[in-house]
């Protein structure tokens, strides 16, 4: 795949995102087939949005979402400044296709991570972490049925990434024990799911070691001031417009959205 494959891809996704409509693949004729060309046309897709990346988000991230996508591991994707809101905010559900809320622990980096060699060992990532916030993400693809096409073609439509809500942030977080930390969501304010950070790769800080590494290799690294949103910590809740989502982080504080 060259610079020219890549754009045509990130410009047939894009027309998609914007029509709100699914396709079946990317064209064969310049489909990203590995992980480097996947994030090439990511890459692409988010310069041909007209908006700043914000930050990353980590699709995949429990055993169960790997099964569900058909993937062997975690995949990276883009926020980009347009689909992140404030907490409380209402979000137009459109033609969204998944139609799931997931409630997950978010990062805001104090340094960069830039790329580089050698792999980045855990405490250097939780060092370069400021804080860490409550939030849910509204996750949609692009394609007819996701769970066929593949992590190459799921990376090239920003993993998944649709809307994000950020809650607020918490400073004093480095005590806690992130994998057995609760999190509680309501559903129209009926608790629905419970879930905690153990089913974050095991934990949410563990995610954010492979994405500074997954970066360091593929993408231009995590910057000082990039949010960084790890993966559901709950079993996806089924949403439709109308449906109100409240997850309560105990200390870490709580993050609420509307669909309409």
């Amino acid at each position: 795949m060259n610079s020219n494959d890549a754009k045509l891809a990130a410009d047939w996704l894009w027309r998609a995102w914007n029509e709100e409509r699914r396709i079946d693949n990317i064209p064969e004729a310049f489909r990203p087939t590995n992980r480097a060309e996947a994030y090439a046309v990511q890459g692409q897709l988010a310069d041909r949005s007209g908006q700043r990346t914000v930050g990353w988000k980590i699709a995949a991230t429990s055993r169960a979402g790997q099964a569900h996508l058909r993937v062997d591991g975690p995949l990276a994707g883009r926020l980009l400044a347009d689909r992140v809101h404030h907490n409380g905010a209402s979000i137009r559900l459109g033609n969204n296709g998944m139609r799931v809320a997931e409630a997950e622990f978010a990062f805001r980096l104090l340094r960069d991570l830039p790329p580089r060699h050698e792999p980045y060992e855990f405490n250097e990532v939780i060092a370069a972490i400021d804080t860490i916030h409550p939030a849910i993400e509204i996750p949609d693809s692009r394609f007819h049925d996701f769970c066929v096409v593949g992590d190459a073609q799921l990376i090239a439509d920003d993993a998944c990434a649709f809307q994000f809500v950020l809650g607020e942030p918490v400073s004093d977080w480095r005590h806690l024990d992130l994998a057995a930390h609760s999190v509680r969501v309501q559903l129209n304010g009926n608790p629905i799911r419970e879930g905690n950070g153990a089913n974050v790769l095991g934990d949410p800080r563990l995610a954010m070691q492979w994405i500074a590494n997954e970066l360091r290799i593929h993408g231009p690294g995590l910057r000082s001031g990039d949010i960084v949103t790890t993966g559901t910590s709950v079993v996806p809740i089924a949403i439709e417009p109308g449906s109100r989502v409240f997850a309560d982080f105990g200390c870490l504080g709580t993050v609420t959205t509307s669909l309409v």
